[in-house]
């Protein structure tokens, strides 16, 4: 089954949050994080949000933070409510619209057996189960960058012995 870009920034945004549960994040802060759409993130912010999932500030002061604690955010209900209908195929729709052999089809089925199988996999585990060591996840998400800072002004022999440094890797 291929999960929608939705349902890959939801779980993103997630864990993001998890890794530094005691602090809110801004949507342009996970953005930046994970090099994705700010404005494809304020929706998924806001159906997260509307499922109980995040608690959305807004203002001064506000942005995302997790609803509830990571061990009661169950990932097949969060891929479930962001995936919508489970359709794999056509013929899953009420009346297996189009389909000559729907009548004798056991495609359908074994389809249908697969879906459950997927979520009954996803349901075994929680957000707290995805972010296990949310230290190491937060040093990989949080790099503190250092501001750019003004490069000293070099006395003209340190540049000219720069320049040649460069010029002899280039040469290599």
């Amino acid at each position: 089954m291929k999960l929608s870009t939705f349902t890959d920034y939801s779980l993103r945004t997630l864990m993001y949050l998890a890794a530094a549960p005691q602090r809110r994040a801004t949507i342009a802060e996970i953005a930046t994080a994970f090099g994705i759409s700010r404005h494809h993130l304020t929706k998924v912010a806001h159906g997260l949000g509307r499922n109980g999932w995040l608690a959305n500030v807004r203002g001064k002061g506000g942005g995302l933070a997790l609803a509830m604690p990571p061990q009661h955010i169950v990932i097949g209900a969060v891929v479930r409510l962001s995936e919508g209908v489970d359709l794999p195929a056509a013929c899953f729709a009420q009346d297996g619209e189009g389909c000559t052999i729907a009548s004798v089809c056991r495609l359908r089925g074994a389809l249908a057996e697969a879906v459950q199988a997927f979520y009954a996999a996803l349901d075994r585990y929680t957000l707290a189960d995805l972010t296990h060591d949310p230290g190491a996840l937060s040093r990989l998400l949080f790099v503190e960058r250092s501001p750019p800072q003004a490069p000293a002004r070099a006395s003209p022999v340190t540049q000219m012995a720069s320049t040649a440094v460069r010029s002899t890797k280039l040469l290599q």
